[in-house]
């Protein structure tokens, strides 16, 4: 398939952050976007104009990831201090604190369970625990009635939290990162030896494998194009690699970072994608 209208054109570079951008997002019109990284920082910007819009600050330890509500109201952030905050976006205050888990965090986990919190309670105590992994949660991904998790057991797994079934599906390498495609059907998980893979969701089948890339040592994004067309994520050499869906082929890569490629998010309409690197930028492509 044509590489054609995949962003490889730098539009801008977006920096503010001291040390390594460890995740950056669109919210979910694309019109924003939010930063996090070890500075302890969150930072809102304008990538299109290359403008920063306001900084949120609270968190004692770096700040591994960060999301937005899609009323672009609140925002959740994790990382090392053990805790998810919850913010509120005009006034930059933390409205709560949860607790509970017992090691850092990556993406609302990072020790053996998925806890699972009432943003509407007042209660800081998790509403459901959920703790049958065997090692870490990496990465968390959300439906309407599903929670989907991936661990460095080798394990994706589906939780219908309407009838309390857990789906397990073993990789057989160490998850770091998972997404679902636009039409929720797959979901695209990057494992620890270099190699992302695509599973239906509804069999459990490996659908494709994707490689070319270098990814053993640190935790970085994966995700599919707005049209699902394409397969894309960073690399541990600071490139970005974009692959055909169905035949698992580079049809771009090119070198976007000095150094290790954390995190990837592309644009909900647009070919436009952001990315973020430990070397402290996040940079906007266009086509």
């Amino acid at each position: 398939m044509s590489k054609e209208g995949l962003p490889r054109k730098e539009a801008s570079v977006l920096r503010g952050h001291e040390g390594a951008v460890l995740a950056a997002r669109f919210n979910r019109n694309g019109e924003y976007c939010l930063s996090c990284g070890k500075d302890r920082t969150i930072r809102l910007w304008n990538p299109h104009r290359g403008l920063h819009i306001k900084t949120y600050k609270s968190h004692g330890r770096e700040v591994r990831d960060v999301h937005v509500t899609p009323d672009n109201s609140k925002l959740c952030s994790c990382g090392g201090d053990r805790q998810v905050f919850y913010w509120d976006v005009a006034t930059g205050r933390v409205i709560r604190k949860f607790r509970g888990h017992d090691s850092e965090w990556y993406q609302q986990a990072y020790d053996r369970s998925v806890r699972a919190w009432d943003c509407r309670s007042h209660s800081t105590e998790p509403i459901q625990i959920i703790d049958t992994f065997s090692d870490s949660v990496m990465s968390v991904c959300l439906t309407n009635t599903e929670i989907i998790a991936g661990s460095v057991d080798g394990t994706v797994r589906t939780f219908d939290i309407r009838i309390g079934r857990e789906i397990s599906d073993n990789l057989g390498q160490p998850v770091n990162c998972i997404s679902l495609s636009n039409d929720g059907n797959c979901v695209l998980a990057s494992c620890l030896d270099s190699t992302i893979r695509l599973l239906d969701r509804s069999s459990g089948e490996q659908l494709q494998e994707y490689k070319g890339h270098t990814c053993k040592s640190f935790k970085m994004d994966c995700c599919l194009t707005n049209t699902d067309a394409h397969v894309t994520g960073g690399s541990e050499d600071g490139f970005i690699y974009f692959w055909d869906l169905v035949d698992a082929s580079v049809v771009s890569s090119f070198r976007a970072h000095v150094s290790v490629v954390t995190s990837v998010s592309y644009h909900p309409k647009e070919n436009c994608m952001i990315t973020a690197s430990v070397d402290g930028s996040i940079r906007v492509w266009t086509s």
